[in-house]
């Protein structure tokens, strides 16, 4: 499913046009950046959450050369699947 996949679905379910499908879901996607930019963490009962955690620097290597490579440190989002979520797939 894709974005698009996505928006179709939403409008259909709620019985709204596309285009209001889609600001929402825009509006969602901004709020939860915004909120990870933070450093807030985002959860959503039952679906899951998202967090931002930190990935220290580290030492890996090139598959073409073999040559040792530094990786810089980041800053890197996780997503957890709530319990309601895992259960409908499993």
């Amino acid at each position: 499913m894709n974005k698009t996949d996505l928006i179709n679905g939403m409008a259909e379910n709620a019985g709204i046009t596309k285009a209001a499908a889609k600001k929402a879901l825009d509006s969602l996607l901004v709020d939860i950046e915004g909120s990870l930019q933070k450093g807030n963490r985002v959860s959503l009962v039952g679906f899951g959450s998202w967090s931002v955690s930190r990935r220290s620097a580290r030492e890996g290597r090139n598959p073409q050369t073999g040559k040792t490579i530094q990786i810089k440190a980041k800053n890197v989002v996780k997503f957890k699947a709530g319990s309601d979520l895992s259960g409908a797939v499993n």
